[in-house]
């Protein structure tokens, strides 16, 4: 192992290389300087050019940090990774076919890192069948110029499966917290420790090199072993950034880093009880204790708050993809990080979890819903994105609640101690004929026997063999004017039509520690 500064270790990367960066989201475990780097040498000497740059799960700030650093016209060939919706700069250069562009599942590329490692051909699995990652609905392209397949469909002992070929890795740059003079690589103040290892082991067996940067130096055999989560043997180079924050939000978290444990809420007030903490509490009606659960980005980030203010956390085991397993996940910018959490699994690990059908219930967005109850929550208006784990999540959970407002762009709501009000209604449907592109299937659900809900803040449907339907409806509300008007198609209405919870519409608890207790009771 070599100590260089990060000048040198970007100077390793040459032209056509295919460059995967570790980490996650908005710079949990992100080689951060290694990026700042790479954009600074490019734009002074135009090279490394024609990259195939990779990762797992999408990096940037939804603004001109992370991978939108690396928007720059010469600098890709082509970019493979699972959400390009926090990179809008690289999406834009995407958007005008300047850089192919690939968008596949996080939990496929998280898996694709193992099999690599392991010398295997690629990836076989169900998961995005019938999806836009199907390469009869697109094999994942997200523009025209970008026309190699890299998903085919096969045959396998009577199904259908998906086989994700294997991809190259020149280099391969990840983030520790500590390395020693062997390389030896510690992570104990990281928030995740994602695809590290498996990505250090893809690239050292298939000939490529390994970077690392890390936060300080350790003299040699000065770590615990236990501690060492990547045997220095499989790292090339590492440069050191002293600097080095958790995140791009937060500089160090202790409870990030599962060294110390939060306190518990102090039963200070509920946040403003608008129409998106109306959604999540109504998604939270669908757990049960002993759940397993994933909470999705966007709305669902808040149900971790809501359960804690309902004092039923610990009836509950929530995941976060990237690796967290137990505790409250983190929200807004610091999402896909977490606290009190019982384990932090590498996210391969984790993706078995969900593949196999290890999560009871998940909470996820929508953009549009069709009448066949399709979702599409990665491709709307005209900017690239993706569906992070959204696709691996929904594959077999056994209840899936997918979550967002109504109709879109101009929405006003007013939530008053029990009643919903629509001031003014959106001018975009969302509940569309067809949805723009599948990211959930519901035949596919139905086939599985998942139990589907769709939940807005005035109306829940469930899916049924015959499409949608319309089971629940905001009391005081019209279901032909406020509902059925808004709505590209005609789902079913239940004759057993019933009014939504009124809990949900009032300020303070809803009780759910007492129905907890009450499922509790019926389960033993």
């Amino acid at each position: 192992m070599e100590v260089l500064s990060v000048t040198d270790a970007v100077g390793l990367v040459r032209d056509r290389d295919a460059v995967w960066i570790g980490g996650s989201g908005a710079g949990h475990a992100v080689p951060q300087l290694f990026i700042d780097e790479l954009a600074h040498r490019y734009t002074e000497h135009a090279s490394p050019r024609d990259l195939t740059t990779v990762r797992v799960v999408g990096i940037g700030d939804f603004a001109s940090r992370g991978m939108s650093q690396l928007a720059l016209p010469g600098l890709h060939a082509r970019t493979i990774g699972s959400n390009i919706g926090n990179e809008p700069e690289l999406g834009a250069l995407v958007r005008a076919e300047q850089i192919q562009a690939y968008s596949l599942p996080q939990g496929v590329l998280s898996a694709l890192c193992r099999e690599m490692a392991a010398g295997r051909p690629g990836l076989i699995t169900d998961v995005g069948l019938g999806t836009y990652v199907d390469p009869r609905n697109g094999g994942g392209r997200q523009n025209a110029v970008t026309t190699e397949d890299v998903v085919e469909v096969i045959e396998l002992a009577g199904r259908e499966w998906l086989f994700f070929h294997a991809l190259p890795i020149d280099v391969a740059v990840i983030r520790a917290t500590v390395a020693d003079e062997d390389g030896n690589l510690v992570m104990d103040g990281e928030a995740v420790h994602g695809d590290s290892l498996a990505l250090a082991m893809a690239a050292h067996n298939n000939g490529g090199i390994v970077i690392a940067q890390v936060k300080s130096l350790a003299q040699r055999r000065s770590l615990r072993p236990r501690d060492v989560r990547i045997p220095g043997a499989l790292v090339n180079y590492v440069y050191v950034d002293p600097v080095q924050t958790q995140t791009y939000l937060t500089e160090f978290s202790p409870y990030y880093a599962g060294q110390l444990r939060q306190a518990p809420p102090d039963g200070a007030a509920d946040a403003p009880l608008d129409v998106r903490r109306v959604i999540g509490r109504r998604s939270l009606l669908e757990f049960a204790p002993g759940d397993i659960c994933n909470l999705g980005f966007g709305i669902s980030q808040q149900i971790g708050a809501i359960a804690a203010r309902e004092g039923v956390t610990e009836d509950l085991t929530l995941t976060v993809e990237q690796g967290i397993f137990g505790g409250a996940p983190a929200g807004g910018p610091d999402g896909g990080a977490g606290v009190n959490f019982q384990a932090m699994l590498e996210q391969p690990s984790m993706f078995d979890f969900y593949d196999g059908g290890g999560l009871d219930i998940a909470s996820l967005s929508f953009a549009q819903v069709d009448s066949h109850g399709n979702v599409n929550v990665h491709a709307f208006d005209d900017r690239p994105r993706g569906p992070g784990g959204f696709i691996n999540i929904a594959n077999r959970t056994k209840k899936l609640c997918f979550v967002g407002t109504f109709t879109a762009r101009g929405l006003k709501v007013d939530v008053d101690d029990g009643h919903l009000a629509i001031r003014q209604e959106g001018s975009q449907h969302k509940f569309v004929p067809d949805v723009q592109e599948i990211t959930f299937s519901g035949a596919a659900a139905l086939a599985r026997g998942q139990r589907v809900r769709y939940v807005t803040e005035r109306a829940v449907f469930a899916l049924t063999a015959d499409g949608l339907e319309l089971i629940e409806i905001a009391e005081g509300l019209d279901v032909e004017r406020d509902v059925l008007a808004h709505m590209g198609f005609r789902p079913r209405v239940s004759p057993d039509l019933a009014p939504m919870d009124p809990r949900i519409f009032r300020p303070g608890p809803m009780g759910l520690a007492a129905d907890f207790a009450r499922m509790g009771e019926t389960r033993r």
